[in-house]
């Protein structure tokens, strides 16, 4: 396992042809050397409150953007995003959905809950590879998180 201390991107995905095509894009822009992968909402939370079988994380050291799905199995993406935002030591980190649904009320509640971005995956391998690699170079490049 990578090292959970050194997170650059947390993906909260279960759709695995989409974490690979995530991945992969990264890696074509030399921006995966610390992503970590969870697969649902439960494992997402637990890794960014340092529980369970990430008990022995900091929770002073979070990713630095996290890409979350909505759809996702035993906690929805909204659910997390919630808990993320409401928690004074986790509601700087960026959270950008990225996810399939285009319906104005996921939207409307993924900004309303706090999210920083809103994207929905293209459905052509060109424009999501495209759309992750400038996802990628913003949030781990050109932003300026806070210290």
């Amino acid at each position: 396992m990578k090292d959970m201390f050194a997170v650059d991107v947390l993906l909260v995905e279960d759709n695995l042809q989409d974490a690979e095509l995530t991945l992969r894009s990264l890696k074509k822009h030399k921006l995966a050397n610390n992503v970590i992968v969870v697969e649902d909402g439960a494992e997402a939370l637990d890794f960014i409150f340092c529980r369970g079988k990430y008990a022995e994380r900091d929770i002073k050291h979070p990713p630095r953007v996290i890409f979350l799905d909505l759809k996702l199995p035993l906690v929805s993406g909204l659910e997390v995003l919630r808990a993320i935002k409401q928690d004074t030591r986790t509601k700087s980190i960026p959270v950008v959905v990225v996810t399939s649904s285009r319906e104005d009320p996921d939207i409307s509640a993924a900004y309303e809950l706090g999210a920083n971005s809103y994207v929905v995956k293209p459905v052509d391998f060109e424009s999501f590879t495209d759309s992750i690699g400038k996802l990628g170079l913003y949030w781990l490049i050109i932003n300026q998180p806070p210290k």
